[in-house]
């Protein structure tokens, strides 16, 4: 059975919470910059970075942000929905050749669709255990 998403709101679908610091880069809709307007920060602290592309020559953008990645953050890809030239392959096969895996995609506007990717739990750095004290 297919979950209704409908009744959420895009920051929702995105995964953006109030706290969420969220990177932006390339051209988003107005509408969008202004819900995350006061929560916008340097990629290298974001929770959510988003990244939108319109051509093959753009997934580039894997290059620089995947090493600017909080270990639990989220990179998505903000492209042409429907369209021959750039296709959710392509987009995913970038991911991939960056070392990210994808693990949702949501429905960013009526033109555009967006690819989250994260880094494996696998290649994300464990975190140093207190000292026992004993």
């Amino acid at each position: 059975m297919e979950r209704d998403y409908s009744h959420r709101t895009r920051l929702q679908k995105l995964g953006i919470k109030p706290e969420s610091l969220v990177f932006i880069q390339g051209e988003m809709d107005e509408d969008f910059l202004a819900e995350v307007e006061s929560q916008r920060a340097n990629a290298d602290k974001c929770d959510v970075l988003l990244a939108r592309v319109e051509e093959m020559k753009d997934l580039k953008v894997f290059a620089k942000l995947h090493l600017k990645m909080q270990p639990a953050a989220g990179l998505w890809i903000v492209y042409p929905k429907g369209k021959k030239h750039i296709r959710e392959a392509d987009v995913r096969a970038a991911g991939l050749t960056a070392g990210l895996v994808d693990n949702k995609v949501v429905s960013f506007s009526e033109t555009h669709t967006a690819l989250r990717f994260v880094i494996p739990l696998a290649n994300r750095p464990k975190e140093k255990s207190e000292p026992s004290g004993n």
